[in-house]
């Protein structure tokens, strides 16, 4: 079972990390001002993260590839790491899929 990571920067910003069961990092978040405002981002990876049609798979300017997980609005509410194929991003986004609608939340800010 997943679990996301909230955690504080040193900016002062608020921010989750989604792991899976094995503690790889599989999507991260932008930075929040607050930790409320995280959670929602959290609350919306869990609704999103069964619907296939909120990944969008893309290529860096280095040739690897990696995912976004993005909101029914269109916001981007996380993004993947990087991934040498095709076939390990597709892997990276079931694991999202799997790990993200009932994981726990770890809030390490307190």
């Amino acid at each position: 079972m997943g679990k996301f990571i909230v955690s504080k920067r040193k900016d002062g910003e608020f921010h989750f990390s989604l792991k899976a069961s094995n503690g790889q990092i599989i999507l991260s978040s932008q930075g929040y001002k607050t930790k409320p405002s995280c959670i929602k981002g959290v609350e919306s990876v869990q609704k999103n993260a069964t619907d296939d049609s909120r990944f969008e798979k893309k290529t860096a300017s280095n040739g690897k590839i990696f995912f976004n997980l993005k909101s029914s609005n269109g916001q981007i509410i996380g993004s993947s790491q990087m991934y040498a194929s095709d076939a390990s991003c597709k892997k990276g986004i079931h694991s999202v899929q799997v790990n993200a609608p009932e994981a726990e939340i770890d809030d390490q800010t307190t």
